[in-house]
This record gives C-alpha cells, structure tokens and sequence, in this order.
C-alpha cells in the first residue's frame, strides 16, 4: 500500500537525500585518494565497508531499538514470503553498495570522473523511474508521470554540461561498470527499504522505525563487506599483493578512513526516506548532492583547479532537475 506524505515531509526527505548524496561524494574522494596510496581498489572497497560495519557493530550495544530491529528483521526472514515476512533477496541492497565503491577503483582513472558520473546517473535514473513503476520500493507503485520523467533527462544534460567534451575520448568498454552500479544503486535503494519496512511500530516507543534505519543500514554493510572480502581475496589469488609491503603504503592521514562512516551517513538516510519519496526523488536528491558537494570540494580544495563556468551551470541544472518533479507533485496536490 502506497504510503501518503505531505509536500513538507517530501521536502525534508528530498533534503535529505541532497545531503546523503553530498556524503557520498566526499567518501568518493577519500576512497578514490585511498585507493591511490594503497594500489588496490579492491582492498580500498573492502575497508571502507569494513570499517563501516565494524562501527555499526559497535553501535549495536548502546542501541535497544536497533537490537530490537534486527531481531524483526531476522524473523521475518524465517517467514520468507507469509504476510509480514522478509524474503532473502531483500536483505542483498549491500551488493548494490559494494559494486558502486569497488567500480570507482576500477574505472575513474581510466574513464574521468565526468564520463563516470554521466554513465552513473543514465543506470540510475531510467532504473529509478522503472523501480517506482513496478512498486519494488516499499512506499507502493508510483506513476511515471511528465515531471518524474523530465527530471532525469535534466540531470543527465547537467552532467553532460559538467563534463564538456570528456565523453568523446572515454573507453566506453568501461563505462559498463557506472552504468550498471547507478542500475544497482536505485536497486540498494528499494531493498534497504524493504528491510526498513519490516521493521513494525510496537507498544515500545524504543523499538520503533528508527531502529529499523540501523537495521537496514547494518544488513547492507554485512552483505557488502562479505561480498568485497571475497573478491578482494580472489584478487590476492589472481593478481598477488599490491607492489610493496600492503603496510607499509597506508597513508597516515586517518580522513582518508572515513569512507565507511560516510557510507553509513548515506546508506542510513537512503534507508530512512525511501519509503517517503520514492526511489526516482531520492536518487535526483543525491545526484544534486554529489553534484552540488563536488563543486564543493573543488572549490576548498588548494590541489584542484577552481571550477569553470560549466560545472556552475551544470550544478544549477541539477538543483533545477529535482525541482521539477516536486513541482509537479505539489501541483496534482492542489488540483
């Protein structure tokens, strides 16, 4: 059953999903400088998963209503598909996770972070519009309507504007791998949602929908980190260790292992706010913070060159891509 909001808590939530997406890019840079100093993406995506379930873990102690939320959670898959229940395929959004941080390693140096982005938001935007259709996320079938669908095709013109003409020389081999972690990116979204979802209110004002949120944050990390340590582990076979003794190359600067508590930051706030948006806004509002949070860093940042003309407008352009079907939304309403 589709879950009625009002346009305020809409609001919030797309808020929300801005500032999720600005996590997640500030964890793109530490993990990509990471990576650099390491010389293993995969190593890289293992720890920054790592990390992050070895902090939720530790959080589990001080927190009634998460304990309480993963053990709803772990009953409702021993129901599987009985009313109320969770089935196993619910609980793998962390696979979604996973593939996006290890094909950063993978592809960004050879791609440029414009030729990622663009292939980013095409798998993220047209499965977004196809997940909301199907009512995959646990807020209920939403319709494609003008608005929903304009936004995406305005977000992909803003980041084809940020990118100029990078998208001519790229290896378009590997752009396979943005495009499809932005299709599992908006897959991540509606599952951890689900979890969320099977979290239910009870008489104890303690063991209600927020502890659902670290419940379905703590399941994705658990499923990621598992993932990544097993590829991680067959690329050791395969490809041996990283040039040089792997300790001796950790970088001292301990912001450059903050990747996984960004990644709890926004994988908790996807989990929180899916239900009330929908997966199509809530992936809009992260692009505009990744956008928005890139010419950020770019403009603090004394090693990067100050952003031109185009990446201003690019941004604006994005801003303008999430408005449009929140404005539409907000119209329906008042008919």
């Amino acid at each position: 059953m589709a879950t009625i909001v009002t346009g305020r808590q809409r609001a919030v939530g797309v808020a929300l999903a801005i500032v999720a997406g600005f996590a997640a890019a500030l964890q793109s840079r530490v993990n990509g400088t990471l990576a650099t100093e390491t010389g293993t993406a995969f190593g890289t995506a293992a720890l920054s998963f790592g990390s992050g379930l070895v902090l939720l873990t530790l959080a589990l102690p001080f927190s009634r209503a998460g304990r309480a939320a993963l053990g709803q959670v772990a009953a409702g898959l021993r129901r599987g598909g009985a009313a109320g229940g969770l089935r196993w395929w619910e609980c793998l959004g962390g696979l979604g996770g996973a593939f996006y941080v290890m094909s950063q390693g993978l592809t960004v140096d050879a791609l440029g972070v414009a030729v990622f982005t663009i292939a980013l938001v095409a798998g993220q935007s047209v499965s977004s519009l196809v997940i909301d259709r199907l009512g995959l996320a646990p807020g209920g079938v939403r319709l494609v309507t003008v608005g929903r669908a304009l936004g995406p095709v305005l977000t992909v013109v803003a980041v084809v504007v940020v990118s100029g003409a990078g998208a001519a020389t790229a290896a378009l081999g590997l752009a396979l791998f943005p495009l499809v972690a932005g299709v599992l990116q908006s897959f991540q979204q509606a599952l951890n949602g689900r979890v969320r979802a099977a979290v239910r209110p009870s008489d104890d004002a303690t063991t209600g929908r927020d502890g659902g949120v670290l419940a379905a944050t703590f399941v994705s990390f658990l499923v990621g980190t598992a993932a990544l340590l097993v590829v991680f582990g067959v690329s050791l076979v395969v490809d041996g260790a990283p040039t040089g003794a792997l300790p001796t190359r950790m970088p001292a600067d301990l912001l450059l292992y903050s990747g996984g508590l960004l990644g709890i930051v926004f994988i908790a706030l996807q989990a929180a706010v899916v239900q009330r948006i929908g997966v199509l806004l809530l992936g809009l509002g992260m692009i505009a913070g990744q956008v928005v949070g890139a010419l950020v860093l770019d403009v603090v940042s004394p090693a990067v060159a100050p952003p031109g003309a185009a990446t201003y407008v690019g941004a604006a352009l994005t801003l303008v891509a999430v408005a449009v079907p929140l404005l539409e939304g907000a119209l329906r309403r008042h008919r």
